[in-house]
């Protein structure tokens, strides 16, 4: 029989052993309905220094999230609480990622997921009906079709919610009496249509705030949420891990066998905090693009080039190759920032390559993509 393999498995399958290592060796206060103790989520994603001793041998829990320590903590605390969460800040922050972990160490799942659009409408959020079975047997809870936010409410685990802002102000304004009263109302059911949320339950939001077009939160449902900004990495060689470490990720998911190459991803993980900050590590000053240089969109460029280098070029790594990603994550919004990084090679990358040689000088060679 042919193996199914799944291009992106959820938190929950992709990390399981270190879970269930975790709920064996767990000895603290958990909160009604949790999979895990606050203290064993907390070091589910930030990792242990101490291996766990689990089935006669011992196992690290690898840390997921390089970031702020205190900021998981607050987040974890808020969830024990009566609050939601709201993660908001600049794309390609990890807050998706984080509200993931979040979710998989706290409810076992992360998939009960509500995913923010223009064209959500309210039966998206709360519920909708099988109109067959509306037909046939009227409206019985068995033709009701629970919304991740019901099924969140039911079960007593979390929902997430992305994008919210993207979804219209009514709309948004729905979840107000939800996370309040942690009731909802389904009139059609009658005196059986009230669904009073199971200890567990609470909504992990996220939002952007560099998108266009979005809808203001109302002051109302803000007041019904913490709000913590995810801020983007600020340390070169934590930059350098979380590409490493993705990288790696992606790599054994799609089963290619590639070690990535450290010296690459230094390069990277310095362009993009360079760009990102405006101030290059020798004192330039640069003009940043308006593009978003997260620390997403650098493990993408690095992992289309491991790629291309995979099939293309015997595993070794092309800084022309490396270059032209480079440029196709720079361009997206405006064409202009292709002539602030033709500036920024012209002046660091060159510098740096004149100073450090070997695959610095490749990179200012491989300018010759910005043309």
């Amino acid at each position: 029989m042919e193996q199914k393999m799944e291009l992106k498995p959820p938190a929950e399958a992709r990390y399981r052993e270190e879970l269930e290592a975790l709920a064996a060796c767990d000895t603290g206060r958990r909160p009604l309905n949790w999979k895990l103790s606050p203290a064993a989520v907390r070091t589910f994603i930030l990792g242990s220094r101490e291996p766990l001793v689990w089935k006669d041998r011992q196992l690290v829990i690898r840390k997921k999230y390089f970031g702020n320590d205190a900021l998981v903590e607050r987040c974890i605390i808020t969830l024990a609480g009566n609050r939601g969460l709201m993660l908001v800040g600049e794309p390609g922050t990890a807050k998706t990622m984080l509200s993931e972990l979040l979710s998989a160490a706290i409810s076992g799942t992360s998939m009960n997921t509500l995913q923010g659009t223009a064209g959500t409408t309210e039966d998206m959020i709360k519920y909708s009906w099988n109109y067959a079975l509306l037909l046939a047997k009227g409206p019985v809870r068995e033709a009701l079709v629970p919304s991740p936010l019901y099924v969140g409410m039911e079960q007593g685990i979390l929902t997430r919610f992305e994008e919210i802002t993207r979804t219209p102000a009514e709309i948004q304004d729905s979840l107000i009496s939800v996370l309040s009263d942690k009731v909802l109302h389904v009139p059609e059911l009658g005196e059986e249509g009230l669904l009073f949320a199971k200890a567990g339950f609470n909504v992990i939001g996220t939002a952007n705030t560099r998108d266009k077009g979005v809808n203001e939160m109302s002051s109302a449902l803000k007041r019904r949420f913490n709000f913590e900004t995810v801020m983007p990495v600020r340390d070169v060689s934590m930059e350098k891990q979380i590409i490493l470490n993705e990288v790696e990720e992606l790599a054994r998911e799609n089963q290619i066998a590639m070690e990535p190459d450290e010296d690459v991803a230094e390069i990277l993980a310095s362009t993009f905090h360079e760009l990102r900050e405006g101030v290059s590590s020798m004192g330039h000053r640069i003009d940043r693009p308006s593009a978003v240089m997260s620390t997403a969109e650098a493990v993408s460029v690095y992992y289309q080039t491991m790629l291309t280098a995979y099939y293309y070029a015997d595993s070794r790594m092309n800084m022309d190759c490396l270059v032209q990603n480079l440029v196709g994550a720079v361009q997206k919004e405006n064409k202009e920032d292709l002539e602030k990084l033709r500036g920024y090679f012209q002046t660091v990358i060159r510098d740096k390559g004149g100073k450090e040689g070997g695959l610095w000088s490749e990179y200012y060679e491989a300018r010759k993509a910005l043309r």
